[in-house]
This record gives structure tokens, C-alpha cells and sequence, in this order.
């Protein structure tokens, strides 16, 4: 692993000058290039290149170094790239737009094909004739045909508004074709499976009246029940099939580690196998499959990844691969047909992001993430953990300015407490774009997975059940005060700045324990919980499972109104006494714009110091270039004015 060692510490000097370009257009620019993938021979690379005023999808030639293809990546704002043969790619893109009898903008996901040789470009489910308009989700791709002509994809089909069929189609590929229903379905299927040449397998249903999970296997014509289980929402996620085609793969918790394990379900009887991938520290996060769904392993949960394949060679090479240098962090890509090639995704200390391509035991560089960040400039990043006051170990990511060397007895630091979102998700170790820019400014950024975070087993995750604006909030404030008891921080210059739930962690701090921060910034926070659910059950019914998902997160059962009004910031202003960063994004469709719109009333009408910044034709997920950057030069007018 020399190499590979020389090769990072060359990628740590690379970088581009930027002295008349400020802070939040740095660090507020998406990735420079993003999304790559390798094609079945490992000899072609597609990838988002983002730079200025240029938004490109690039196909190359990676042998001769030659440009072969590409598309202006604005028309599609592609999420994810496929190479379904070396001539054709397929692009899972997101859109934001009307939907016909619907009200309002949605995210809407689609798939496109696009021939390199042609140099064409084609949607492939489109809405109307036949397939509903009122869907947001047409991208998803269960598998390609043998002959690589067709693609599988599930879309509900039908006039009917309220009960739409979720039907399997078949779309061609190589010429503009109307879609075919391959599989005729129910309104309750959410999900199908193929096998090796293309016929059925599987398909999955969720009843949610009664809270019926099933899965139903294609016998002789006919859907088969092999499992069921009535459950609130389903507990168990089917991600793939096996190589042989003969089981499903399944993800669940085990009784066990109390973590999320690899399990299969056969399609004959629906038995359910033993553990076959399972870590006692660690949790199943995902599965490594191709195009077709077919498992070859599975990553693990934690700040960093690490992996495991049933090929035990491949299982070897990768292994060596991560554990050669445990300080930095490998993310597998993508890969070819063999496994020959490799494209991991690093991130670590002196990296902003870099691909690079493992080649017959070799290592080189593809591409830097972040072209306008050296890695001379990357804040340096480390795994930590205390303890809450209820004994429970909360990991922890620090982030320290360049100018100090973590825990070395520096001087006390500005701290900026950062939530992260969800609640069941959890950070990464890696360049994270907000917490590089705090430390830029000079914070310490502490990023605890408080309790109801996932990534650390079931009973973390499940800890946080009914504590939203208690216990969940008692970690974030045992985080100050633990690290102002080992001199780290100056307790007197702490501000909470958080997205999503973490901007309703940064309300709630403000409102619930106004002697810890200073200041307080919410990114499409929550500030309402009893209009969240308002808006949830006017969206999905009162009895839907997402309904229902939320009252045991939020109350760990029936969320009553009182419940729901003591714990939402919006109903205790009065408290707050350090003045408030409200930031939204008009399109929210997932916190809407007035839960900070309202907010910002109540403050003001207060008397309180508050500022709302409204940021036009942005999603929840800051997911445009300039609003990201206009967010970022709020805040830092926002610290200057109240930290610096």
C-alpha cells in the first residue's frame, strides 16, 4: 500500500489559489465532479461536472484519454449514473416541477436514456397515456433484459387518482417504444423482482389499512403468499437477490448484535436464513449490487465504511484496501462487471474529496470532488465520544480550525453545536461542506449522534423514541458542557446551527436551555410540531404508516396535542433570548416554508432578535448552487454580527 500511501499525499498538495473569491463561494459550490461511474469494462467513466456556469454529464475514455460523450446535465439534474452496455448510460434524475391536477411544485424522479454513440437523449417513462401523472418516483430500475434492450421499471398505471395499479413495464431501450405492462399489479405493491432472463420473481405489497407486510412469490403464473407479518410499518427492507436467483436478501434487525444484519428469504417456502452478515459493532447499512439487484456484499454503519462479499478474494483485496490506512475514509463507487476495477470515493485529512480507480493492483487519480479547496485547507476531523448524564456513550465527530491540532491544550475555542437532520441518520467522517466552512471561521464543530440516531444499533436508535425536545436535547447540551469542563470550547461562545430536525434541535436549544448558545441558526428547521403532523395526516391520512411512524418517533406512541405543544419551539419565544437565523427554502416539500415563516411572526412580534431568509426556488436539501452559496454569506454576516 506505499502507493497508494504516495499517491494521497500528492492529492493532500493539490488545490487552486481562490484569494479574491470568498468563504461562502467556496465552500457553498457543489462538487466540481460528483456521481461517478465505470462501465462493464472498466475502460469508459461517466460523471457531473459542475464548474461556474457549466453543468456537464461527461463520458471518457479513460485507456486513451478521450472525450466521447456528453450531455448539459441542467436539461435532466442527474442523481445517479448507470452504464447499461458501453454505449448506453442511463441517468436517475430529479425534477422540480407541476404535476397535472396536483397543486404546487414536487420532486419528481425520472430515468433517461442516453445512447453515446447516438448522441440521443430520451425519457423513458413519461406520464400520461397510461402511466398516472400524479407520481413522483419513475426512476427506479429493477433490472435490464438479458439481451440489454429493456428495462424493468414499476409505475403506477391508471385513471383511477385514489387507487392506481403499481404495474411492472417494460421499456425498450435501443428505440422510442410506448412501454409494455410486463406484470399487472395492485395498489398496495411497492415493489417487484426479476431473475437472470428477465421473468418474475418476486413481488413485495404493503397493506396499510391493516398494516400487512407481504412478500409473493411467481409460481406457475401465479402470485404465491410465501411471507407476511402485520406490522405498524415495515421492519424489514428487501434490497436484492441472491447470484442464484433463488432468494430475496433481506436487511433486519437481530435479536442478537440489535443491529440491522444480512439475511435471505427463499423464494420457495419463504424460510428465513440464520445471520450471514453480521457485526456486533457494526450495522448492515446497505448492500453492494449492480444494475440488476444481484448482491455481491454489503457496507457496514459508522462514521467510516467498511465492507464484506461473499467472493473472498474480492473480500481480501478490499479489506486490505480500507484497513491499510484506517485514517481515511474509502466509499466504493462503483465498480465493473469483475471487479477488476474499482472506483473509491476518499475523503480524509489534507482531502476535499478525490476518485480514484484501483487497476490491476494500482492506484490513480480520476478526479478531485472539489477543485477549488486544496487539501493544505482541510480541517482536520476526529472520531470522539462522551458520555450523556444517563450514562449512554454518544459518538462524536469534532472538527478543528487548521490553526489548531486537535485536543493539544490550545486555547479555549468558539464552539458551533451541528445536529445533523433525520432524526434517524447520522453523519460521516469526511468533508462535510458545512462543518469545513465553521472551521474555516474558527469554530470548533461538534456533530453528536444524540440519541434517535441511526448507525449505532437498534437501541440507540430506539432511545430517542419520545424524547424530541428532552433527552435528545440533554445530549447535544451534555456535548457543551463536557467539552467546556476539558477546556476545548469557550462556553460563552457556543452557537447551534442545524437543518431539518437539526433545525429543530437548534430551536429547541434556543427555547429549552437559553443559557448555552449565543446564537441560533435553522436551516428548514421544525419549529410547529402539532402543524408537522397537521401537514402529515392532511398529506398521507390519519392512519397511514408514515402517520404512525412519526408518533412513535416523536411521542414513542399517539402524539396528543399537548405533547406536541410543550415540545415545539414556536410555543416558548418568550424564553428565547439569543437572537435566531431563520433560512428556508420557498419549494420545501418536506418541513414547508411556514414552519419558519410563522416562527419568524412570533419571534418578531416577541420583540426578539430574528432574521428570515428566504431562499427562492431552493428544495429542502440546499440543493442548488447559488441558494446554497446565499445561505452560506447569511450565515457568516449573521456570526459577524453576534460570534466573531
Amino acid at each position: 500500500m506505499q502507493k497508494l500511501f504516495c499517491l494521497i499525499l500528492f492529492l493532500s498538495s493539490m488545490g487552486i489559489a481562490h484569494a479574491t473569491v470568498s468563504d461562502p463561494q467556496i465552500y457553498g459550490a457543489l462538487k466540481s465532479v460528483s456521481l461517478m461511474s465505470l462501465s462493464p469494462s472498466g475502460e469508459r467513466i461517466a460523471y457531473r461536472t459542475t464548474d461556474g456556469n457549466k453543468d456537464l454529464v461527461v463520458v471518457m475514455d479513460i485507456k486513451n484519454n478521450k472525450f466521447i460523450g456528453g450531455i448539459n446535465a441542467e436539461e435532466v439534474n442527474p442523481q445517479k449514473i448507470h452504464f447499461v452496455t458501453e454505449d448506453k448510460v442511463i441517468f436517475v434524475a430529479s425534477q422540480y416541477k407541476s404535476l397535472p391536477g396536483f397543486i404546487g411544485k414536487h420532486h419528481v424522479s425520472t430515468a433517461f436514456v442516453y445512447d453515446i454513440e447516438n448522441k440521443k437523449l430520451r425519457q423513458l417513462l413519461v406520464p400520461g397515456d397510461r402511466i398516472y401523472t400524479g407520481q413522483t418516483n419513475l426512476g427506479t430500475i429493477v433490472g435490464i433484459s438479458p439481451d440489454q434492450k429493456y428495462a424493468y421499471m414499476p409505475a403506477y398505471v391508471g385513471e383511477n387518482q385514489d387507487m392506481p395499479n403499481f404495474n411492472l413495464m417494460k421499456i425498450k431501450l435501443t428505440s422510442k417504444a410506448k412501454p409494455t405492462n410486463y406484470a399487472l399489479g395492485l395498489n398496495s405493491v411497492i415493489d417487484y423482482f426479476v431473475d437472470a432472463d428477465g421473468g418474475l420473481l418476486a413481488r413485495e405489497r404493503y397493506e396499510n389499512d391493516g398494516g400487512k407486510h407481504v412478500i409473493e412469490a411467481r409460481k406457475n403464473d401465479e402470485w404465491v403468499e410465501i411471507f407476511s407479518e402485520k406490522v405498524p410499518y415495515r421492519y424489514k427492507s428487501f434490497v436484492g437477490v441472491t447470484p442464484d436467483r433463488k432468494s430475496l436478501v433481506m436487511l433486519t434487525k437481530s435479536n442478537k448484535t440489535r443491529r440491522t444484519a444480512y439475511y435471505t428469504m427463499s423464494l420457495s417456502d419463504g424460510k428465513i436464513s440464520s445471520p450471514i452478515f453480521e457485526h456486533k459493532n457494526k450495522g448492515v447499512e446497505s448492500v453492494i449490487t449492480d444494475i440488476n439487484r444481484v448482491v455481491a456484499g454489503v457496507r457496514f454503519s459508522g462514521f467510516k465504511p467498511s465492507y464484506s462479499f461473499f467472493d473472498k478474494e474480492l473480500d481480501k483485496k478490499i479489506n486490505n484496501i480500507v484497513n491499510s490506512m484506517p485514517q481515511y475514509s474509502f466509499r466504493i463507487t462503483d465498480y465493473d462487471d469483475n471487479w477488476n476495477n474499482i472506483i473509491f470515493y476518499l475523503e480524509g485529512e489534507g482531502l476535499s474529496g478525490d476518485y480514484l480507480l484501483s487497476s490491476k493492483g494500482g492506484f490513480s487519480r480520476l478526479a478531485g470532488a472539489r477543485k477549488h479547496i486544496a487539501g493544505s485547507e482541510v480541517a482536520q476531523v476526529i472520531e470522539y465520544e462522551y458520555t450523556a448524564r444517563d450514562g449512554l456513550k454518544i459518538p462524536t465527530l469534532l472538527t478543528y480550525p487548521k490553526s489548531v491540532k486537535a485536543q493539544s491544550g490550545q486555547p479555549k475555542l468558539p464552539a458551533i453545536m451541528l445536529p445533523h437532520g433525520g432524526p434517524e441518520s447520522y453523519d460521516r467522517f469526511g468533508f462535510d461542506w458545512l462543518a469545513q466552512y465553521f472551521a474555516k471561521k474558527g469554530f470548533l464543530v461538534i456533530q453528536p449522534q444524540f440519541r434517535g440516531s441511526s448507525g449505532f444499533g437498534a437501541d440507540h436508535t430506539l432511545a430517542g423514541y419520545g424524547e424530541w425536545g428532552k433527552k435528545m436535547q440533554h445530549d447535544l447540551t451534555d456535548a457543551v458542557l463536557h467539552l467546556t469542563q476539558t477546556g476545548d470550547i469557550d462556553p460563552d461562545k457556543v452557537c447551534i446551527v442545524g437543518a431539518s430536525y437539526g433545525g429543530y434541535a437548534a430551536l429547541a436549544g434556543a427555547a429549552f436551555t437559553p443559557e448555552i448558545y449565543k446564537c441560533v441558526i435553522s436551516i428548514n428547521g421544525v419549529s410547529d410540531l402539532e402543524e408537522m403532523m397537521d401537514t402529515e395526516e392532511e398529506q398521507y391520512s390519519s392512519n397511514h404508516w408514515v402517520v404512525r411512524y412519526w408518533n412513535d418517533v416523536i411521542a414513542d406512541g399517539p402524539a396528543g396535542d399537548k405533547l406536541l405543544s410543550d415540545i415545539s419551539p414556536i410555543n416558548h419565544v418568550e424564553k428565547i433570548n439569543a437572537p435566531v437565523l431563520l433560512i428556508h427554502g420557498e419549494h420545501d416539500t418536506v418541513v414547508p416554508y411556514k414552519q419558519s415563516y410563522y416562527m419568524h411572526d412570533e419571534l418578531d412580534d416577541a420583540d426578539k432578535q430574528v432574521t428570515l431568509v428566504r431562499l427562492n426556488d431552493e428544495d429542502h436539501y440546499l440543493s442548488s448552487d447559488v441558494t446554497r452559496k446565499s445561505a452560506l454569506e447569511a450565515i457568516e454576516k449573521f456570526l459577524k454580527k453576534h460570534m466573531l
